[in-house]
């Protein structure tokens, strides 16, 4: 399970997007969401979109592997699909903040890697922000203060990267990535492998 966290505007959402482009074994985590659905979302493909009556019984039900409040919206990460997910031999790839990802490692941290992305300055996430022209002044700034605590987070993820050209930080997580799957615990066909040709442990 590979876990990208940033600041609103720090490109994680398009580094996200060029990993499953290039990576056929890596699967979107979808989330569930109480927020509206924005225009070009699709229902299943982008989130789940439900109401917060249905999120609280999910909560009850202990049907999330986690689930934050996030600009007084909802959302959490369904157990099922990822759970399938991994039975079937693919990675997956979350977007989540750091209190999901401070779930995600209690419930699930020896098969957990987390990287956070930083943007180059403040000043440049800023320009990001006002660049998207989907939120307003007042929506930027406050997604402007949520990202100094947003960073504050940063020393408790495996691995950072400052996001500076987007094709280089895409790299970066590839190479986090093969490096990661090539530990000698995440290979578990490799014992098998080795005493085929003889070898003792």
């Amino acid at each position: 399970m590979l876990v990208l966290s940033s600041p609103s505007g720090a490109g994680k959402s398009t580094i996200s997007k060029a990993l499953l482009k290039n990576h056929v074994d890596l699967t979107m985590s979808v989330s569930a969401t109480t927020r509206p659905m924005r225009p070009g979302e699709v229902e299943g493909q982008d989130y789940f979109f439900i109401d917060q009556k249905k999120f609280e019984e999910m909560v009850q039900a202990d049907e999330f592997l986690e689930h934050a409040t996030v600009f007084e919206n909802s959302y959490g990460t369904p157990k099922g699909p990822v759970e399938a997910t991994l039975k079937d031999g693919c990675d997956v790839l979350f977007d989540v903040d750091w209190q999901g990802t401070q779930e995600l490692e209690r419930n699930a941290r020896n098969d957990l890697v987390s990287i956070f992305i930083l943007p180059p300055s403040v000043e440049e996430l800023e320009r990001r922000l006002h660049g998207r022209a989907q939120d307003s002044d007042e929506v930027v700034a406050k997604r402007m203060a949520k990202a100094t605590s947003e960073m504050s987070h940063w020393n408790e993820y495996d691995y950072i990267i400052v996001n500076e050209d987007v094709d280089a930080s895409v790299a970066r997580v590839e190479a986090i990535l093969t490096a990661e799957r090539l530990k000698r615990t995440r290979q578990s066909g490799m014992v098998d492998f080795v005493r085929a040709m003889g070898v003792s442990q």
